[in-house]
């Protein structure tokens, strides 16, 4: 992100040419692929409804098998390959059944091969979708001990409702086998220029999925690089509207702007939270160079940070060792470093090639997301993973378009991401592994994303 700062400072960004890590033969991505033959494999019944339900069938059904083939956890086995029939209540399931699909051994056996089995039904009651959901182990003998997860869920009797209740009971399943982070509710923000006049940037919001995209500032000028709060429940972001670059902090749920005092320089930029959400660090000039510096959530109380000899921003607190944190600086091209927060053992942690920039901590604070040149001509921009602890790299994109500002989904297994690959800079997401890659915005320019918990 460093390189974006040539338009706020381009005397001393002139000064800095990166550095960057080359991609190891090492999979440091096995977290989400998982060791062989452990993923669950999932049966995903067609679910059906009584009357005034049925017809909310195809999205809830839809909606469900997404969720589940996107969380990366599990095996989705082939519907083509289900016995005819399917059960639709535990009632419905017998000790055997000559595979005509109410036993659980129809679906643990040939052809299908599931661990798993996904099942349930709908219905309409006082105006109120209500869908129920099972859970089964096909590989227990005993129906009653084989039960994993029911659960009940009610929507709106429409397309909203049964895609809320899909996504429902989609995230009781991925926290009933992966305990891992849930993707449901959490909120990427963005940037976009989409009906704003030229060089008009503002503030952008979206579900996790792309859906219910809406505009969070009217400042009807420059707004870049936003940090979001752990909770999210704060934004910070880069704002112009006073003329020079400063530090604007907004509340996501209410839009209001809230209160924080910039101390006086040519510009203060790239605000993060730090995990508790009570400080934010940002990169300031007031020193004279700009350098990273520490605020309380107002931005009083400032401190200077790091005092080296280069220009430093892009500031990233560790979420599971706030004592530590990762920035970009020079000398000579623009590298991705770490040190402690009161600014001593500082160390590099690219190893030269390139340039990188927009470093992002993956949730168990052992991994990040990077964007970097190696390997390609400068402009050349892909995303990256690494293991902080050996150095280990694994890249992610290749040459599909410029890639940067990776951020990383609440679960841990999902990265967003601006590319420019279908021409104008657009945001996606894809697996950490760089597989299932979405595009999720299609107006305007979008670009700067960071994924919040809401």
């Amino acid at each position: 992100m460093m390189r974006k700062l040539s338009f706020l400072i381009p005397s001393l960004v002139a000064t800095l040419l990166v550095v960057h890590v080359t991609a190891q033969n090492a999979d440091i991505t096995s977290w989400i692929n998982g060791p062989g033959g452990a993923k669950p494999a999932l049966a995903v019944t067609e679910f059906r409804g009584g009357a005034g339900a049925q017809e909310q069938m195809a999205p809830f059904n839809a909606t469900l098998f997404s969720d589940l083939q996107n969380s990366a956890l599990f095996d989705m086995k082939s519907k083509s390959l289900f016995p005819l029939a399917n059960p639709q209540r535990p009632e419905d399931l017998r000790p055997e059944d000559n595979k005509q699909g109410y036993a659980l051994q129809d679906w643990s056996g040939a052809p299908v091969g599931a661990s798993h089995l996904v099942f349930g039904y709908s219905s309409v009651v006082n105006n109120v979708l209500v869908l129920y959901g099972y859970v089964y182990d096909a590989r227990q003998a005993n129906i009653q001990a084989a039960q994993l997860l029911t659960g009940r869920y009610t929507g709106s009797v429409d397309q909203a409702g049964a895609i809320k209740v899909a996504h429902e009971f989609a995230n009781d399943i991925i926290q009933k086998f992966g305990g891992v982070g849930s993707l449901l509710g959490s909120r990427i923000y963005f940037v976009s220029d989409r009906g704003a006049p030229k060089n008009v940037q503002e503030i952008w919001a979206m579900d996790w999925d792309g859906n219910n995209q809406k505009q969070l500032t009217n400042l009807r000028s420059l707004a870049i690089t936003p940090g979001i709060s752990a909770d999210g429940t704060r934004l910070a972001f880069t704002s112009y509207a006073r003329g020079t670059p400063s530090i604007s902090v907004l509340n996501t749920e209410t839009g209001r702007a809230l209160s924080f005092y910039n101390q006086q320089a040519s510009i203060n930029t790239t605000p993060n939270f730090s995990p508790d959400g009570k400080l934010i660090y940002y990169a300031s000039s007031a020193s004279g160079s700009t350098q990273i510096v520490a605020a309380g959530v107002d931005g009083q109380g400032f401190r200077r940070v790091s005092r080296r000899n280069a220009v430093e921003v892009e500031p990233k607190v560790n979420p599971k060792n706030p004592g530590t944190l990762l920035f970009v600086s020079g000398p000579g091209s623009q590298q991705i470093y770490r040190m402690n927060t009161d600014g001593a053992a500082v160390e590099r942690v690219t190893n030269g090639e390139g340039e990188a920039s927009n470093p992002s901590w993956h949730p168990d604070g052992q991994h990040i997301a990077f964007s970097s040149t190696a390997g390609f001509a400068r402009g050349g921009w892909n995303i990256f993973v690494m293991d902080i602890a050996n150095r280990q790299v694994v890249q992610l994109t290749h040459g599909e378009g410029k890639n940067e500002n990776p951020t990383w989904a609440p679960d841990g297994l999902h990265i967003a991401f601006a590319s420019n690959r279908s021409g104008r800079s657009q945001i996606y997401t894809m697996l950490a592994n760089g597989t299932q890659v979405k595009q999720l915005t299609q107006q305007g320019t979008n670009k700067y994303p960071v994924w919040g918990s809401k």
